[in-house]
């Protein structure tokens, strides 16, 4: 099992339409508004470290989505 926090940064306002977009992206279980540098962590949890590359790079196309960094837990 591979659990990964994706940190976002999310055009200002947006950040309630952006949760909900990430939460359509199969493998997500979580989408949490945040203050501070990032605006939301999305917490992924998938079965290989493939599947994880696929998952951020759906995550990534997600238009207000800015920019990103992952943290993959050990």
């Amino acid at each position: 099992m591979v659990v990964a926090f994706v940190l976002a940064l999310v055009e200002t306002g947006r950040e309630h339409q952006a949760a909900e977009e990430a939460l359509k992206v199969q493998h997500v279980v979580e989408a949490t508004i945040t203050y501070g540098t990032w605006d939301m962590v999305i917490k992924v949890s998938t079965d290989t470290l493939n599947e994880l590359d696929m998952i951020i790079t759906e995550i990534r196309t997600i238009s207000l989505i800015q920019q990103t960094e992952t943290l993959i837990g050990i």
